[in-house]
């Protein structure tokens, strides 16, 4: 049975829905969709202390800011970049179009079509998140998406010249300095001078996500998301040390991170702790980490592996780190996860910024019933139908028009009694109907 040494309450969906903010972030887009470019530039200015000439920056500007890098940062994104490319494009290659012919010249398929535009939010904050633009950018453009339009905030009055640097080369078509709702806001309704997308991507904090959320279904959405998790499981093999760092390594996200420890083993879950408390003090990020940590991290002791897997898959976590003899038994003993990282030589910190993986994945549960941002979000799936052969269009419509009339559609119906009347030469009295009345 398992026994937690340290514990904390489970967050969900609702209880990060605070009316507060719900009312702010609707009154934010109420007023975008209304004044357009004046709220966007009123809100920025409130929100960032921002209001350039123009938010979108052009092709001189980036190049300029590029420019100004180390050519290792340089060299560092390129090289992320081809890894997120490469995974992205082997995803995208594996969605074939289809075509099969089910009855005589009755042929039926689908194709993966990208969507026009989509909209790229890069947060930013306290700290450049330039990886967020590879994970949306480079997988869009993959895709085969003709529009990105990219956004992302100033950082204490600056412009995040590695953020711009990482848009730029992962191929946005429109780079902005803009963040919170009102870019969120800007780019799924559209303003005079930012026109609007089909998609939006990428992570935020609370009031962007929640800006999502409200404007999902006049655009789509990648996923709704909460506070980066972490879930480590281990067994007697694993190294106390190792699980110690890489838990604190995403406590580091926010002082709302979840990070939690499932273990077989009692001395290993107190060393942990033991090394959290002592490693916490000197870290340069202890402002979030330390309180993260606090309200959120979890310890959890369970009897053997089935129960290890069975807890592990109750938490549905973002990140699952497993630490044991076998790791890839993860792979088919869980299901609730949004990317799992399999073994002492791989870690979380790797699928968010260099291995390839996307790292925009759900959080607070909902890996439950859906994955993270790929290649195939930017796809939509759609089908199409074409009868080539006469008899095969006759039968259909014979069947049609028995089964639209057990549900009362009459409308459907004669359109099945049209085709089976003109290539099967079947009798309908109302057609006889049509027919005479135009005779007369």
């Amino acid at each position: 049975m398992a026994e937690y040494l340290k514990s904390a309450p489970t967050t969900t969906f609702a209880d990060r829905a605070r009316e507060d903010v719900a009312q702010r972030v609707a009154q934010i887009i109420a007023d975008v969709r209304t004044r357009g470019d004046a709220a966007v530039r009123e809100y920025s200015g409130v929100f960032d202390s921002w209001t350039p000439d123009s938010f979108r920056l052009d092709q001189d500007e980036v190049q300029r800011l590029v420019d100004s890098l180390p050519d290792q940062v340089i060299e560092d994104i390129d090289f992320v970049q081809s890894q997120v490319r490469r995974f992205a494009q082997a995803q995208r290659d594996s969605m074939r179009d289809i075509e099969i012919e089910t009855l005589p010249g009755v042929r039926l398929g689908h194709r993966h079509v990208p969507v026009s535009a989509a909209g790229a939010y890069v947060p930013g904050g306290r700290y450049p998140l330039t990886a967020s633009a590879h994970m949306t950018v480079v997988t869009a453009k993959v895709a085969g998406v003709e529009r990105v339009a990219a956004c992302t905030p100033p950082i204490r009055g600056e412009i995040p010249a590695a953020t711009i640097a990482a848009m730029s080369r992962a191929g946005a078509d429109e780079i902005y300095v803009l963040g919170g709702v009102q870019a969120v806001a800007a780019l799924a309704v559209g303003t005079e001078s930012i026109d609007r997308v089909d998609f939006l991507a990428g992570p935020g904090n609370a009031f962007v996500a929640e800006a999502k959320r409200q404007l999902f279904g006049e655009v789509g959405i990648d996923l709704f998301a909460g506070p980066t998790e972490i879930l480590v499981l281990a067994d007697d093999d694993a190294d106390p040390f190792t699980c110690a760092v890489d838990l604190l390594s995403q406590a580091e996200h926010g002082p709302d991170s979840p990070a939690v420890l499932v273990t077989t083993s009692r001395a290993l879950a107190e060393e942990v702790i033991r090394l959290v408390d002592e490693i916490l003090p000197g870290m340069p990020t202890k402002d979030f980490a330390e309180p993260a940590w606090r309200d959120h991290g979890q310890v959890v002791v369970v009897d053997d592996m089935d129960e290890l897997w069975a807890v592990g898959d109750s938490f549905a976590s973002e990140h699952v780190q497993v630490l044991t003899a076998d790791p890839r038994q993860a792979l088919e003993r869980m299901r609730n996860y949004g990317a799992l990282f399999l073994g002492e030589n791989t870690c979380v910190s790797y699928g968010d910024k260099v291995i390839g993986t996307n790292h925009v994945l759900p959080t607070l549960g909902s890996a439950r019933y859906t994955g993270g941002l790929w290649v195939g979000k930017y796809l939509k799936t759609v089908t199409y139908q074409e009868i080539t052969d006469p008899a095969s269009s006759a039968d259909l419509g014979r069947v049609c028009g028995r089964a639209a009339r057990v549900e009362l559609f009459e409308g459907h119906a004669r359109s099945g009694d049209v085709r089976a009347w003109r290539h099967g030469g079947d009798r309908f009295a109302w057609i006889d109907d049509v027919v005479a009345s135009e005779k007369r």
